[in-house]
């Protein structure tokens, strides 16, 4: 029985290894097109307001999400289309926050990080003089803190692109003060690096809160949401001239991998609630958000590969699963705040919201293909 038991283990690991050898960069980007077109097909008028319980404008934070990973795309696959679906839905918006300039929600400022990149590229004025009057509005008032680790994606790129494309290190200065606040101060502390070296959602859950099996209670995709923020604002600085600041975001980066690989699953997902056995089962937008940031810490030379090339093996490997021939994604946490939320999860179940678990879907499909790259 026991030599029936290894004979089985090596079968599996052989099959498992051959698997990983069989991911090619080209593979990658079909797939990653796939998901992509499914959601463009379902969603062909980027302008229509979305309808989940209420109405609420396409500008919202898990539309935003969603061109994050459609401008991603565009890096590795340039197409007019990409362009003009983001060109149409900005237009719309007229460049501008959700909620207009005025608003200090960083949900509401996540539009902007599309913005942004646009203006980058084209160096249209109207694409960012609505995000800087917001910005500078902001700065000028103490309400809008980053109480909720989410806000932490959805703003501090904004404040690190502002900088970037203007030099003006006032954005660079007011997004870290935001940062260290939610790190080093709300309820006491986001960031537990004391110990599992992971990000507690917001001041509800910190001790002495609990998942049932007593274990503390670590979102994925809220920790997922924080770790892509990291890797886009240090994409905006430069590791010479902002050497403090990188240095600063790069060893939080470094700590949270650490955290991160803890907790993988043996089929490559992470849970819901990443140390706990509470809602054990796959997620998908957390595991696509742990492999962006593991593929770009190895295409910067942060993370070695040896260690860390087949965690994200593996985590491509079970996002693959979840796509259906049509495009659609599977095990897709619908919107919340904690592990519960949108339960059951299921290969086939569709969230309330589709648009930000495709762009999840696509910042870690277009940076996993840019590590494939490399090594063709």
């Amino acid at each position: 029985m026991m030599k029936l038991r290894l004979i089985t283990i090596l079968s599996a690991m052989t099959l498992s290894i051959a698997a990983f050898a069989q991911a090619t960069a080209d593979d990658v980007l079909a797939l990653t097109r796939k998901a992509n077109d499914y959601f463009m097909n379902k969603y062909e008028d980027p302008t229509v307001p979305t309808n989940v319980k209420k109405i609420r404008p396409s500008s919202l934070w898990t539309r935003a999400v969603y061109y994050e990973g459609l401008m991603a795309l565009n890096d590795i696959d340039p197409q007019a289309r990409y362009i003009d679906y983001t060109d149409r839905w900005a237009d719309f918006h007229k460049w501008t926050p959700r909620n207009g300039v005025k608003t200090t929600d960083a949900d509401d400022q996540c539009c902007s990080q599309t913005y942004l990149m646009r203006y980058a590229q084209t160096r249209d004025e109207r694409m960012l003089k609505p995000t800087l009057e917001n910005l500078d509005l902001q700065m000028q008032t103490k309400i809008g803190w980053w109480t909720w680790i989410d806000a932490i994606q959805m703003a501090m790129p904004v404040y690190m692109q502002a900088y970037q494309l203007t030099g003006e290190t006032k954005y660079r200065d007011h997004g870290m003060k935001m940062y260290r606040w939610s790190r080093n101060e709300c309820g006491g502390g986001l960031f537990n690096t004391k110990g599992d070296l992971l990000w507690w959602r917001d001041a509800d859950f910190v001790p002495p809160y609990k998942e049932p099996d007593g274990k503390d209670c670590y979102w994925s995709r809220g920790n997922g949401w924080v770790y892509a923020a990291l890797v886009r604002c240090m994409n905006q600085l430069s590791p010479k001239k902002d050497k403090k600041v990188y240095r600063e975001l790069l060893k939080d980066f470094r700590l949270m991998t650490k955290g991160i690989a803890s907790c993988q699953r043996e089929d490559g997902f992470w849970n819901p609630s990443l140390v706990s056995t509470n809602y054990a089962m796959p997620e998908t937008s957390g595991t696509a958000l742990f492999l962006y940031g593991l593929c770009w810490g190895m295409n910067n030379g942060y993370l070695k590969a040896a260690d860390y090339r087949q965690m994200a093996d593996r985590a491509w490997q079970a996002l693959v699963t979840v796509v259906h021939p049509n495009g659609f994604l599977g095990w897709m946490q619908g919107t919340g705040k904690d592990p519960s939320a949108g339960q059951p999860l299921s290969y086939d179940r569709i969230p309330d919201f589709e648009d930000y678990g495709t762009g999840c879907f696509l910042l870690g499909a277009t940076e996993y293909y840019k590590l494939l790259s490399k090594i063709k």
